[in-house]
């Protein structure tokens, strides 16, 4: 067990206070909670050593493929690309409520996503939040919007998460 933090120690000598039945449940859930936290110290401490050995044996045996790095300026759409794709995507909000979010960068964001197979939460800042990236594909892929964008791109076959049919 791992020892009791000042907060908590403080919190037990209060508890020596309390009526009895009160007293003995705070003592039992401050063990509890030690041990608890124990295991998950050794758990942590077991996966970031397992980590490290698969870090170091990386370079002697073949791996998992890397991931395809394209950088934030790479992976904008380009005036041509924009012309094609506009079309298809429906209107921006009028100027009623919250600024609309420019369909370009959003779009720039999630082909960034699709292209480099990296996860949402890895986009660059540049392209907005990933939330809102991750919620425009969802509705734009149950619409079927998304692959008529990757067609008039000429993506069909993108590799990575965002091409996959959920």
């Amino acid at each position: 067990m791992i020892p009791p933090t000042v907060p908590e120690a403080r919190k037990l000598i209060l508890a020596m206070a309390a009526p009895k039945r009160r007293r003995r449940f705070l003592l039992e859930w401050s063990v509890w909670r030690r041990a608890h936290q124990a295991v998950a110290a050794r758990c942590r401490k077991a996966s970031l050593a397992a980590k490290r050995a698969a870090r170091t044996t990386a370079g002697t045996e073949e791996g998992p493929p890397e991931a395809v790095t394209i950088a934030p300026e790479e992976a904008h759409l380009t005036d041509e690309q924009w012309a094609l794709v506009s079309p298809l995507l429906p209107p921006q909000r009028g100027e009623v409520g919250r600024p609309p979010h420019d369909h370009r960068e959003v779009l720039g964001g999630i082909l960034w996503v699709a292209r480099t197979g990296s996860s949402w939460r890895e986009m660059p800042e540049e392209f907005g939040k990933w939330e809102r990236a991750y919620r425009r594909y969802e509705l734009w892929l149950k619409q079927g919007l998304w692959q008529r964008i990757l067609e008039a791109l000429g993506e069909g076959a993108l590799p990575g998460p965002v091409t996959e049919e959920q």
